[in-house]
């Protein structure tokens, strides 16, 4: 067969899918500031055909200019950025929603330029913590590869019972750890330029929740593969995701959900039963704790900043006594309590010891949350809806 007769035997190309009511919204949005953007685009094309400079943008009068940032020992920081007048100054709320940096002369633009309406964390007290610098830094410098970093190929064959427990709480892991992602990621675009620290560490710690669902989704598959999932997992998922504010779900996910985790990661040593799950659980550690240490001074600095600090204090109150209560159907669910207690009491015919070793592992991690909690000024104490006890009753 010719070209030529190829050609024309060729079937049109499918739809592209195209959505025609968005492309009207997107024609409508813009057309209804044309005046303000195309007036812009009319002044610089008459300076150019002109043949004219503006050079506006070397005036220095409003602008930080000549001040110069100097490195510390660690490298040129945020912190030491900030430290130069008139970039640091954290406002309390934001009026600037545009993608201007904070810091740059943009105030006599403000008039033409668009509003960002996405951005709605305009409150310092809703997502900033006095440590979120400091742990950006932190979250650079500790960055690991999931692919090459982990010991793959001196990973050895446990027995059947071990194996299948450790690929099961790896399913757990690997879907927690993808809604933990999620979370961050849902509220990253709300958050508008002057709270660039915040929305830099938001962005390292979703791509430490990436790597940690890659690194146990690849443990279970090179064990023997992904087991069950569970609907009490799902259910506590769900309830961070649907959280109403970022610091309530701020509060669930990394001062509560990653909390447990984090304690259940600390007891590596004594769950993982090869080096290499030992090397996973050490590295997801340190990931864990800048996430937890973010949630309780994100918490605290809500509440330290709220013009009304009972009412903040009972509204999150009444948030914990549901939130509590649905995390802990995933922390109860046979999928995740069975295959701990077998990885604890070091096989299936131990795993009632196993579960008094869980019991004891309960009693720290609750104890362990209620003392982030106070470190937040949110006393749970004598409202947790968590039982310092195992509910199996051991212990």
């Amino acid at each position: 067969m010719s070209t030529a007769s190829r050609v024309e035997t060729l079937r049109p190309l499918p739809p592209t899918g195209m959505n025609d009511e968005q492309v009207a919204r997107y024609e409508s949005q813009f057309k209804e500031h044309t005046n303000r953007w195309a007036e812009i685009l009319q002044r610089n094309a008459d300076r150019m055909r002109k043949g004219e400079y503006s050079l506006h943008w070397m005036k220095t009068d409003q602008a930080a200019w000549g001040r110069r940032a100097k490195p510390s020992s660690r490298g040129l920081t945020y912190t030491d950025i900030n430290n130069v007048p008139g970039y640091g100054d954290i406002p309390e709320r934001v009026t600037f929603l545009s993608f201007a940096p904070r810091g740059a002369v943009r105030e006599p633009y403000a008039d033409e330029m668009p509003v960002v309406d996405d951005y709605t964390l305009v409150d310092r007290g809703e997502s900033w913590a006095d440590n979120v610098v400091t742990l950006y830094e932190e979250a650079k410098a500790r960055q690991w590869n999931a692919t090459r970093d982990i010991p793959w190929s001196e990973l050895e064959r446990l027995p059947e019972d071990l194996e299948k427990a450790t690929c099961q709480l790896c399913t757990f892991l690997t879907e927690v750890e993808f809604v933990a992602g999620d979370f961050p990621a849902k509220w990253l675009y709300k958050i508008p330029q002057d709270f660039l620290e915040v929305k830099s560490f938001i962005v390292t710690q979703m791509m430490d929740e990436a790597r940690h669902q890659e690194v146990f989704r690849k443990r279970a598959i090179a064990g023997g593969g992904l087991l069950h999932a569970s609907p009490g997992f799902e259910w506590a998922l769900k309830a961070i995701n649907d959280a109403p504010t970022h610091t309530m779900g701020t509060f669930l996910l990394n001062l509560l959900g990653e909390g447990l985790v984090l304690s259940m990661f600390r007891s590596g040593e004594m769950i993982a039963k090869t080096h290499v799950d030992k090397e996973i659980f050490r590295r997801c550690l340190q990931d864990e704790a800048r996430h937890v240490s973010y949630g309780v001074l994100e918490l605290k600095n809500y509440l330290d900043n709220a013009p009304d600090r009972p009412a903040a204090l009972e509204e999150m109150h009444r948030f914990a006594d549901v939130g509590e209560q649905v995390i802990l159907t995933s922390f109860t669910e046979a999928a995740l309590v069975e295959p701990m207690a077998i990885l604890l009491g070091g096989g299936l015919d131990k795993i009632d010891q196993g579960m008094e070793g869980q019991a004891h592992l309960w009693k720290m991690s609750v104890e362990e949350y209620l003392q982030r909690c106070e470190r937040a000024g949110f006393d749970r104490r004598d409202r947790c809806t968590i039982p310092l006890d195992s509910p199996w009753g051991q212990g």
